[in-house]
């Protein structure tokens, strides 16, 4: 586990009676560290709270999906994670103890990032203190909220420290204090979803000798080591293997995370010939659940304070970073005077039908692996013996749809097509990447992309708008332009010769112009200020 242990400093002296910050991110876990150091590099001054002085222990989060990937190549972080983590894009079900499919993850090349790096938390929570430390972020270590007071123009905040208690005045409080929420639960406001009945040991083991399992996704659907339940494994850094057991619900929590019993439990899936050393224990329980609304006033949730799904899919860390890439931009532009609050209202519609995407897929998992009825058991086991030989059973087994992106395709930022687009990526889709080649170095498409409103145009002469950065994309090689030199950028956004893309600060296409006028460019990129600045 990485040394990072923050060094506790007491607040400074407050300028008049009470100490006040603009922005104060409560939380100093992936989802907080992430949303200030975006902010941070946006010029936004921000204080982290937590009232831990470490890391996260064990595993948590380690699947970071490409999406995701992306957001911390933008931040910086990117290229950490893939030198670091372990890279896999395959996966297999088991029925018992035989294969009943595979799949890829990322069948198609020309991407920077790969379907999916497994990595310890810890170790992108390191990386994100020290970047968050290097970016001016004032980090605040073992301070407690014990209270908050709201109102229209912040909230005021009772902070519990070693060395006393102060009071903190916000104008905006960034809630990501996660699942057990103090912030959630100080304002009365309460999860809709669901907490299904069963329980899952999670076994981070050492395993240092030859190992028969790859570095891929491998599922058990009532293997013969752990029979009537299933089992997930995946590989980690440092000779670390992730491993989940599916318990039941009648299980209990204090017996079944003793060392002895959890050794039992690995040593029958492993075999007795492969030594291992336990690093992490816990227990957990499926839930899928959200708050109705993210914002309240000053007073924002992101991630899992603002909602929890299912572990398999790997959609908790990926789902919360990806609020935090939406939220920060947003926010600077209001705090900037470039737009007003009424901007949030598109952070709250885009990541409330995100959310929901991915409980609809974590609830549909949960329910195919923990079968409630005989007749959800008999459909899953014949959809199981289907699956090896006949293609359209593969689509209908569940052992956690993994994290994909949300397609915005709702959201009130997108405009309408202007003039006819072949096809490609639609308004609200991430931004997809592709290899080009700059000056004659091979470069990624998204390393342009991001942080700024930009205009991706394709073969054509732009005429500037203020507050639009254009970025170049040529059919053929062309000094001071990105050459699609394997015709992969305009295929991925459909572009024609002359089209145009509007790209948000987050990577997401927000218009498409198949002809692009300034008139018609300045409209759409209204739609991010219009009736919202104050």
């Amino acid at each position: 586990m990485p040394r990072a242990n923050p060094t506790y400093a007491a607040p400074p002296p407050p300028a008049s009676g009470q100490d006040h910050r603009r922005v104060v991110v409560v939380g100093g876990g992936l989802v907080g560290l992430t949303l200030a150091l975006d902010m941070a590099r946006q010029g936004i001054a921000v204080t982290l709270l937590d009232e831990e002085d470490s890391v996260s222990t064990g595993s948590r989060a380690i699947c970071f999906a490409k999406r995701t990937l992306e957001i911390f190549g933008r931040l910086g972080l990117g290229a950490r994670m893939l030198e670091k983590g372990v890279t896999w894009k395959t996966g297999r079900v088991f029925d018992g103890d035989r294969q009943a499919y595979e799949f890829d993850l990322l069948p198609e090349a020309g991407h920077e990032y790969p379907a999916f790096v497994n990595l310890q938390q810890y170790y992108v929570e390191e990386w994100l203190v020290e970047a968050c430390a290097a970016a001016g972020v004032e980090l605040r270590w073992r301070h407690a909220v014990t209270d908050i007071a709201p109102d229209t123009t912040g909230a005021t905040l009772a902070v519990a420290t070693p060395g006393g208690t102060y009071t903190l005045r916000a104008d905006w409080l960034l809630a990501c204090d996660g699942a057990r929420s103090f912030i959630r639960r100080s304002l009365g406001l309460a999860f809709q979803g669901q907490v299904f009945r069963d329980r899952f040991l999670i076994a981070d083991v050492v395993i240092t000798g030859d190992v028969a399992f790859p570095a891929e996704r491998w599922f058990w659907f009532d293997p013969p080591f752990h029979p009537g339940q299933s089992v997930l494994l995946h590989k980690q850094p440092d000779d670390i293997w992730r491993i989940d057991f599916q318990l039941g619900w009648d299980a209990d929590p204090e017996v079944e995370t003793q060392p002895a019993r959890v050794r039992a439990r690995v040593a029958e899936m492993l075999g007795p010939l492969v030594p291992f050393d336990l690093e992490w224990v816990s227990i957990y329980t499926f839930r899928c659940r959200r708050l109705d609304r993210f914002v309240h006033g000053r007073v924002i949730f992101a991630g899992d304070s603002a909602h929890q799904v299912s572990p398999f899919g790997a959609r908790g860390g990926n789902g919360g970073v990806q609020d935090a890439d939406n939220l920060a931009w947003k926010l600077a532009a209001i705090l900037r005077g470039e737009a007003g609050p009424g901007l949030l209202d598109s952070y709250e519609a885009e990541r409330i039908a995100a959310a929901e995407e991915n409980i609809l897929h974590s609830t549909r998992a949960t329910d195919f692996i923990t079968p409630k009825t005989p007749a959800a058991r008999a459909y899953r086991d014949a959809v199981l013996d289907l699956a090896e030989g006949h293609a359209f059973a593969r689509a209908m087994v569940n052992s956690g749809r993994l994290s994909r992106p949300a397609v915005l395709a709702d959201s009130p930022l997108n405009a309408p097509d202007d003039g006819p687009w072949p096809g490609g990526a639609v308004p609200g889709t991430p931004a997809p990447d592709a290899p080009v080649l700059r000056d004659g170095r091979p470069d990624w498409l998204l390393r342009h992309l991001g942080g700024d409103f930009s205009l991706l145009v394709f073969d054509a002469v732009w005429t500037p708008v203020p507050g639009l950065r254009p970025v170049y994309v040529t059919a053929e090689d062309t000094p001071g332009a990105l050459w699609d030199h394997a015709g992969l950028a305009a295929a991925r956004y459909g572009a024609p010769p002359g089209g145009a893309v509007l790209i948000r600060p987050d990577q997401h296409i927000a218009a498409r112009f198949a002809a692009p006028r300034p008139d018609a460019v300045r409209a759409a990129l209204a739609a991010f200020t219009r009736e919202t600045v104050a």
